[in-house]
């Protein structure tokens, strides 16, 4: 069977760095945790942090989750180490993809839990060390009024692999009553494929 990865994404799925090993006492400034194993991926990020420099000094990852999620989040956790918090708090799963030469397309979804995980970490170092202020509230906007579907939901379709309104609507039941927000979706889910596959 081939293997549908690259040489890289092999590299740091069979080899993953910084991961956090059974039985390890790493003393984190910060602790992210996202996802939920019973829905398959669950992540935990773990990192010290240079107060003088505001750098990311260290870090330590786990997760239950398939190949992709591992390759990403162990890239993910090589490219941060000396990286300036602000800097580490806005890196995106296309970055880390093209470090690892990409991925499926089915599987871009999986690259989503490091960086996610690692803003949760970082938000909780922050909110540790009294610098509240620094923490980027992410407010969900209701975009379907009638089925609750918010501009999330639009996005992790998206990541799952709509790329139609009729996919979008198959995934989260938008647009199946009024049908008033169809324009709202529908540039919504142009702008998530143009973000994360373009």
């Amino acid at each position: 069977m081939d293997w549908a990865y690259t040489d890289k994404v092999k590299e740091h799925f069979t080899d993953p760095h910084n991961i956090l090993r059974d039985g390890e006492d790493f003393p984190s400034d910060g602790k992210g945790k996202v996802g939920n194993v019973k829905c398959g991926d669950e992540m935990m990020f773990l990192i010290q942090v240079d107060k003088e420099k505001k750098t990311i000094k260290d870090c330590r990852w786990k997760t239950y989750g398939c190949a992709s999620a591992i390759a990403s989040t162990s890239m993910l956790s090589d490219m941060i180490k000396g990286m300036e918090l602000e800097k580490a708090y806005q890196i995106t799963p296309k970055e880390i993809m093209q470090q690892l030469g990409g991925l499926p397309e089915h599987k871009v979804h999986c690259s989503v839990l490091g960086d996610k995980a690692l803003r949760a970490a970082i938000d909780d170092y922050y909110q540790n060390s009294g610098q509240e202020d620094k923490i980027e509230k992410e407010e969900a906007k209701i975009i379907c009024q009638c089925m609750n579907v918010t501009d999330h939901e639009i996005e992790h379709a998206v990541l799952e692999g709509a790329r139609t309104y009729y996919e979008l609507q198959e995934r989260t039941k938008l647009g199946t009553v009024c049908g008033q927000c169809k324009d709202d979706a529908e540039r919504l889910l142009s702008e998530y494929i143009q973000k994360h596959y373009s």
